[in-house]
């Protein structure tokens, strides 16, 4: 299978709200993004809007020709948002007003009497639905069970023992993703893969003949501050490729 790439522009944003006005702009980002070599383009719309403005989303969908993939928690006010867009995708994620980012998957099967209504009408109106999950069988079982399209694994864990240099802790986690992503693959589920990933943990991801979309973010942003959006983008984009070409 062909392998796609998501860029979060959420930390153009971030910057730009660190002193307020109109720079960094998000949309200009995913312009360059685009030319780059991206497939889409991924947003969080935070409660808080402590990065990506309802403003930006308007943009974003009027402006952008790529798919973009609406990050959002499970609420009401978020529902609404994502009903009147109507964007190609909506990734639900656990969301904590104190955290720096995104802690961990959602536990969709302990709220699957909540998870599972928001699941259905975004559905019905048009969007593919992602659920951001843990790489646990029960989870991937809960999610194919809601009706979604899409479960996106997280890849903080694998990430985090490379940077402490755990060997033995980075194959335990690498395993746990491989292993996920051919479970969900057999129930019908579509597999994505984020959260951490950089140049130098990518492609034992994108390895993983299952995944068919990686979403990236941070990493490449703050790498775009010394070589330029289109040249941290477009290096990503090569090795992703290598990568899959290789397995």
């Amino acid at each position: 299978m062909s392998i796609r790439l998501g860029v979060n522009i959420d930390h153009v944003a971030t910057i730009r709200n660190a002193r307020g006005g109109e720079h960094p702009d998000p949309v200009r980002a995913a312009r360059q993004a685009s030319e780059a070599g991206a497939d889409g383009i991924t947003a969080h719309l935070r409660e808080d809007r402590r990065h990506i403005t309802d403003t930006d989303i308007d943009r974003l969908m009027a402006e952008i020709d790529l798919p973009l993939n609406l990050e959002m928690a499970a609420t009401p006010e978020m529902l609404d948002i994502a009903l009147r867009h109507k964007p190609h995708a909506v990734c639900l994620v656990p969301e904590k007003r104190e955290e720096r980012t995104t802690e961990g998957g959602l536990d969709v099967a302990a709220g699957h009497n909540t998870i599972a209504p928001y699941v259905r009408q975004l559905r019905e109106a048009g969007s593919r639905v992602s659920l951001f999950i843990e790489p646990d069988p029960v989870q991937i079982a809960v999610a194919e069970a809601m009706g979604a399209a899409v479960v996106e694994l997280h890849t903080g864990a694998y990430c985090e023992a490379f940077l402490a240099g755990d060997k033995a802790k980075l194959d335990h986690h690498l395993k746990r993703l491989q292993a996920a992503s051919t479970v969900a693959h057999e129930r019908g589920l579509e597999v994505h893969a984020g959260h951490g990933l950089t140049y130098d943990t990518v492609k034992p991801i994108a390895a993983i003949p299952e995944v068919i979309e990686l979403n990236i973010g941070h990493f490449l942003i703050g790498e775009a501050i010394f070589r330029g959006l289109r040249e941290a983008v477009g290096t990503m984009r090569g090795l992703i490729e290598e990568a899959r070409a290789a397995s």
